[in-house]
């Protein structure tokens, strides 16, 4: 074997070696609505703007002091925080647990997939919206810079597993990367996977392939 060919070997594995010794930080996501301007507007008054409460990790992304309340067919989820800014679609991400409160089966869905998803009513202070769809789980994901891919040899839309630490450590599979120069580096868990674990945000994960 010549020296070239060694010498590709070695980068290689050293290429896996870097993805196994990855750690990303998890924010923990809980319930929360995404509005268009057009049902921001039914809801809250016609030329309202969402109000700042304070900063996502995720660049230009917020969470608003406005909140709405979900109203399905078995029950209600009241204070639920709207997060900005203003989208083309509503869109309402839930957990599993919070689908059996409202009496929705919401699908396991990466964001912006609503097609065939069920619907649901948003209350807000000044009407209400009856979605005809647009309620998900979202599908665990990670949001990467392209440095952060880069480093780790991962490209978008790539699955790969992560692993936490601790007295209930859990191990997730399929869990989607998302590549982009907007991006900052965090795995985006729900509620009922946080708490299988124990998980707080900030709590690293290894990322496995």
């Amino acid at each position: 074997m010549n020296e070239a060919k060694v010498t590709a070997i070695v980068e290689a594995v050293k290429g896996v070696l870097n993805v196994l010794n990855c750690s990303v930080p998890v924010g923990v996501s809980n319930r929360h609505v995404h509005l268009s301007q057009a049902d921001m507007e039914v809801l809250f008054g016609e030329g309202h703007e969402l109000e700042f409460m304070k900063e996502l990790k995720q660049p230009g992304q917020y969470a608003a002091k406005e909140t709405v309340t979900l109203e399905g067919p078995k029950g209600k989820l009241e204070r639920v925080r709207i997060l900005g800014p203003i989208r083309p679609s509503t869109q309402i991400e839930i957990s599993i647990s919070d689908g059996f409160k409202l009496g929705v089966s919401a699908p396991v869905r990466p964001s912006g997939k609503l097609e065939g998803s069920p619907g649901i009513r948003l209350v807000g202070p000044q009407g209400h919206v009856d979605l005809p769809a647009g309620v998900i789980v979202a599908h665990r994901h990670i949001h990467m810079h392209t440095t952060d891919a880069k480093r780790m040899g991962i490209e978008d839309g790539m699955s790969v597993c992560v692993k936490s630490s601790g007295p209930r450590a859990v191990m997730f599979e399929n869990v989607t990367c998302r590549v982009s120069e907007k991006y900052a580096l965090e795995l985006h868990l729900d509620m009922d996977e946080a708490n299988a674990g124990g998980i707080r945000n900030g709590d690293l994960f290894e990322i496995l392939r």
